[in-house]
Parts: C-alpha cells; structure tokens; sequence
C-alpha cells in the first residue's frame, strides 16, 4: 500500500498569467503558497486482476481504457500501472469548485502515488511537467501551469512562465514573518459553487485581448514578492485588492454581484484586500485583515471560515508498505 499527501494552494497574485497563450510571448509569474490542507490518494494491490476506483464515484473495471475517471485513467497509464490495483482518493475539503486547485492536487498525488507504487521515484519538477501534460494535453482542461507546480513543490513560492519552461523560486522570507502574515489572512467559504472551467474558457478565448491586463498581473506578483520579503504586509493587502479589481475584467464570470457584495462588506469592515480564490466565480474568499479587525469581518460576513496555515511542504509519499 502507499499513501501520497498532496497539499492544496492559495494563489495570491498573478493568476492568468500561467496560460501559454500568454505567456510563451510575454512571460508570466505567479506569487502562490501550499497550504495545510491536502488531497490524499491510497494505491493498493489487489489479488485479482481487476481495477478499483473510489473517489465520488466507484468503478469497478477489468480494463484501463474502460476508466472514467480521466485523471485517473491517464496517471495510471503514464506511469504503467495496468491492473491489480485499488485507488482511493480523499480530500481534506470538498473539492468541487473550491477554487484551492484540487484538480491538479489531485493529479499530482495520484501521479506520485502511482509512481512509488512502480518504485518510480521523481523530483517535484517532474510530476509537475506529468500532471500538465495529462490536464492540459490530454484532458484539454483551459489551465494554466501554476497549480501543478505549487502542489509538488510546496512551501511559499514566485513561480515564472516563458517559452524556456517554468522557474520556481521560494520567496525568502523568515518562520516568524511567515506565521505573523498567516495570522493576518482569513480564508471564509462563500457557499457559492462554481465550474472553474467556464471562466476560464472565456478567458483564454480573450487573451489576446487583454495582454495589458494580464501584463500589469504579472507585474503586481513580482511586486508581491518584494512586499512579502520585505515584510511590508499591509501593502501586500491593498495589491491584492488592486489585483483583484483588474483579475474582474479578465472574463464577465470572475465574479457576480453577490461576491462583489460580500466582498465590499468585508472591506467596510476592515478588510484591506482580498480575492475569490482561483478561477473567481465562487468556492473561498481570501483576505487580508488585520488580526483587531477580524471579528467584526466575521460578524458581518456570517461565513465559515476556514483556518490553513501557508508554507506547507510540497507533495510527499506518508505510507509505503510494499512486498
């Protein structure tokens, strides 16, 4: 048996700017973090030579092209596993619509799980490159490359997009700094559930027009980074109030008029910035508020809020019981 634990992501700044349209011509980067919350995926041996899967659904299969489950079908594939085998998938939170990059989490574990399983071991680089090429490549999902990386590599990362590859960076900031940012976010479940994949649709449909936007995102992350290392954290709220004003006219369906609402409430409150987490359109509300704000944002908001710490170690192997 062999368990993978794969971390969930919050990205802060630059969102959009991960698409090839966009960036194989003007370069991108992406301000991202791990967080505490994770996708699990268990790898079993099975006597027979039959194909298990248990993950929202069940399938019981004798052969892999009769799979479903894309991601799983094709993790299988790539990494040569064939039959015999049992696959579990769990989550710390609901997945669907999230907005915390769980699709990806999700193929990142079962690729590393899969891989152990085969006594395959690969860096964190390597299961990113595996993970877009099976959701972009194959799936055709309209995705960026940013959710992949984050899940591998984990920790708080300044990731770059060119047509040379994709370059992580940990952004150089201290355990103390890092825990007093952390008490300082509120991450709050908006209730609303969204397809990310819609949104996204029309925003690659738009790239082209809206390369001065997605120009001034990718800025706005490395001026993230500087702010961050620099420990000037209430700057660092109001970019992600900036940011989140222009990532609104990237596609109509960013947002609507109840997150809007919600947002604004959470500003008057004492809020500095914030952003819906992911593609928009629903799923978490992340903000930045200082911590002597933070209840009247509760009390006005009514929302579930959910506590993660950022930072969290990158896609790991926790079991490994093999013959």
């Amino acid at each position: 048996m062999i368990i993978s634990q794969t971390p969930l992501r919050i990205s802060f700044l630059g969102g959009g700017t991960d698409f090839e349209d966009f960036y194989k011509e003007h370069g991108g980067a992406v301000l991202t973090t791990a967080i505490d919350k994770s996708v699990f995926v268990i790898a079993k041996e099975r006597f027979d030579n039959s194909i298990y899967l248990n993950y929202s659904k069940k399938e019981i299969i004798s052969n892999i092209d009769d799979i479903q489950h894309e991601l799983m079908k094709y993790a299988m594939t790539i990494t040569g596993t064939r039959d015999s085998i049992e696959i579990t998938t769990l989550s710390d939170i609901p997945s669907e619509g999230s907005g915390l990059g769980s699709s990806s989490s999700i193929t990142i574990a079962l690729l590393h799980a899969l891989y152990a399983y085969q006594d395959v071991l690969l860096d964190a680089q390597r299961l990113a490159d595996d993970a877009c090429y099976i959701e972009i490549d194959l799936c055709k999902e309209p995705i960026g490359k940013q959710d992949q990386y984050i899940a591998a590599l984990g920790g708080l990362q300044y990731i770059t997009f060119s047509e040379k590859g994709v370059m992580s960076d940990r952004v150089s900031i201290t355990e103390e700094a890092t825990r007093e940012l952390n008490k300082d976010l509120m991450l709050l479940y908006t209730s609303y559930t969204r397809r990310s994949s819609s949104i996204l649709i029309n925003l690659k449909k738009s790239i082209t027009n809206k390369i001065p936007i997605l120009k001034e995102l990718t800025t706005l992350a490395q001026e993230g980074r500087t702010l961050l290392e620099n420990n000037d954290f209430e700057e660092f709220g109001l970019l992600l109030h900036e940011s989140w004003q222009l990532k609104k006219e990237l596609a109509s369906n960013t947002s609507n008029s109840e997150l809007d609402s919600l947002y604004d409430i959470a500003r008057k409150a004492g809020a500095i910035g914030g952003k819906i987490c992911g593609a928009g359109g629903g799923g978490f509300l992340l903000l930045y508020c200082p911590r002597e704000s933070q209840p009247q944002v509760r009390e006005k908001l009514g929302l579930k809020e959910m506590p993660v710490t950022i930072g969290a170690p990158g896609s790991r192997i926790i079991f490994d019981h093999r013959r």
